[in-house]
C-alpha cells in the first residue's frame, strides 16, 4: 500500500457524486438536500439523488421472496456484513434471532434501505416462518448436511445463519426442515459466516433471479 505522505501517492477521489450540474429534475424521488450537496451515499447509480423513503419504495417493488435470519446471541460482526449482501442480493427481509442490538458496523448503512424484523427466541422466529408458509433451512457443516449446489432452494424459504464459530444452535437446526453445506476443498473446518451467507445467497439468485 503506497505510503500517503509519499509525493507521488494517488490522491484519494470522493465517493459518489456532487452537486446536481444545471436546472434540478422535477420528481419527488430526488432530495433537495442531496441535490443541492451531491451524493456520497453507497448505492447504485439508478438511485442517486432519490430520498431514502424512495429507494425503499422502489425496491420493494422488486424483492426476492426468500427471506435471511440470522441467530444474534454473541453480538456476532459478521450480521452487519450479511445485512449488507442480504441488500444486494434482494432479500425480502433480514430476521435477527435473539438480542435486539446486533453488530451494525458491516451494514455500511445499507440496513436503511433493508426491512429487518427480531424474533426474542428461536421458538418467536419458527412460530412466524410457519405461519407465513416459509421452510425454514439452516446453513451448516454438520451430519446430514446437503451441498447447496445439490440442495433444494425453494424459491419461497428463510435461509438461517448461526454464529461465526459455534455456528447454529441446536434449537435452530431443530427448527429447521433441512440442512445445507457449502462445499470446501481446503484444510479449514468452515468459512467465514458472511462469506457462506453470500455464497448461499448468489446460489439462490443463480436459480431463480
Amino acid at each position: 500500500m503506497p505510503d500517503p505522505t509519499e509525493p507521488d501517492a494517488e490522491p484519494q477521489l470522493p465517493v459518489g457524486v456532487g452537486p446536481w450540474p444545471g436546472e434540478w429534475p422535477d420528481d419527488p424521488h430526488y432530495d433537495r438536500d442531496l441535490l443541492e450537496h451531491g451524493d456520497r451515499r453507497n448505492v447504485v447509480d439508478r438511485y442517486r439523488y432519490w430520498t431514502m423513503a424512495a429507494i425503499v419504495a422502489d425496491l420493494d417493488e422488486k424483492r426476492h421472496p426468500f427471506h435471511v435470519a440470522i441467530e444474534n446471541w454473541q453480538h456476532d460482526m459478521n450480521i452487519g456484513s450479511i445485512v449488507r449482501s442480504a441488500n444486494a442480493f434482494g432479500a425480502a427481509e433480514v430476521h435477527i434471532i435473539g438480542k435486539r442490538r446486533w453488530n451494525r458496523r458491516g451494514a455500511m448503512v445499507t440496513d436503511r434501505y433493508q426491512h429487518v424484523r427480531h424474533h426474542e427466541d428461536v421458538a418467536s422466529f419458527a412460530a412466524w416462518a410457519d405461519a407465513a408458509g416459509l421452510p425454514v433451512l439452516a446453513i451448516d457443516n454438520v451430519d446430514g448436511s446437503v451441498p447447496v449446489d445439490r440442495a433444494d432452494l425453494p424459491e419461497r424459504c428463510v435461509l438461517l445463519f448461526g454464529q461465526e464459530g459455534p455456528g447454529l444452535s441446536p434449537e435452530a437446526l431443530a427448527a429447521a426442515s433441512g440442512v445445507v453445506e457449502i462445499t470446501q476443498y481446503g484444510s479449514t473446518r468452515s468459512i467465514n459466516a458472511s462469506a457462506a451467507a453470500a455464497v448461499v445467497m448468489y446460489e439462490w439468485c443463480r436459480r431463480y433471479a
